[in-house]
């Protein structure tokens, strides 16, 4: 496993283990860090596909752990739904441009990793408790 699909594993984890805000009857505000997770799973769905596509061996390890966080998530099924379709999003979008692995491809890589790297890192630092 690569440093950061660790440090992903760790920053994701803590997140999971910060309940979500009990919802009343009546729809409440989103929690403060919900930008982030969206953009973190659109991220690791970019990075699902285009580590496959580029031999990296571990894009099964992206989809493992964005399926981790939606079944540790306590809100409504709703809200987690928004999370695969953040994945999905990100995953199809480079779906329909990469064919095969290019310098292009692994730039994006490179640059995802790092963003979602930071992202898991401050959510986690802001809301997980540690």
């Amino acid at each position: 496993m690569s440093p950061v699909v660790a440090a992903l594993a760790l920053a994701l984890a803590a997140v999971a283990a910060k309940p979500a805000p009990t919802p009343s009857p009546t729809r409440v505000a989103p929690p403060p860090y919900e930008a982030d997770l969206l953009r973190l799973s659109e991220l690791m769905g970019a990075l699902a596909y285009l580590r496959d596509l580029c031999h990296d061996g571990d894009g099964a390890e992206f989809r493992r752990r964005i399926a981790g966080l939606i079944d540790a998530d306590p809100r409504p099924q709703e809200e987690k739904d928004q999370l695969a379709g953040a994945f999905n999003r990100g995953f199809g979008g480079y779906r329909l441009t990469y064919r095969t692995c290019t310098s292009n491809a692994r730039t994006t890589i490179a640059a995802y990793l790092t963003e979602s790297e930071r992202l898991a890192k401050a959510v986690a630092a802001r809301y997980g408790g540690r």
